[in-house]
């Protein structure tokens, strides 16, 4: 089976299981490292997700991906927040976290600038547009490697 068709069946499993725990199916991402494969579930919700609550979705998930068996190779479950410095990808992030301090990396660089860090205005017209210190700045979404929350201490 192909991985966008691993990805979407796994996505609707659990995006059953969180619905029913008032929590967020961020993403789901299927991917090989090394010699293994990881298909991993990030979920969040207002004020952060417990370890309980990645339990919870986990067993569940982990029953009926073995009920369903459509995943040919081993693979590891996981299921986490996706952190503090979340990379931000689908377009309702980019209101979500308006206002937040973020941090953006682009694959070519600006007059020899590849790093930017700013205040998110938005996403504008398929632009994710920060205010620096300098001004505000606009990016063409498919030049933004990353686009991650600022984790500042």
């Amino acid at each position: 089976m192909q991985t966008k068709e691993i990805i979407k069946q796994t996505e609707a499993f659990a995006k059953d299981i969180t619905d029913k725990y008032a929590l967020e199916l961020v993403e789901v991402e299927y991917v090989k490292e090394g010699q293994d494969r990881f298909l991993r579930a990030y979920i969040d919700k207002e004020g952060g997700v417990t370890i309980d609550d990645c339990e919870k979705v986990s067993r569940e998930l982990e029953e009926i991906l073995d009920k369903e068996d459509f995943i040919d190779d081993a693979y590891i479950l996981e299921v986490s927040s996706p952190g503090l410095d979340r990379a931000l990808k689908k377009d309702y992030e980019f209101t979500k976290y308006k206002g937040r301090t973020v941090d953006v990396k682009l694959y070519k660089p600006i007059d020899k600038v590849k790093e930017f860090e700013g205040e998110l205005v938005g996403l504008e017209d398929g632009n994710i547009i920060i205010n620096t210190a300098e001004g505000q700045l606009s990016f063409k979404r498919e030049d933004v490697a990353v686009c991650r929350l600022s984790v500042i201490i």
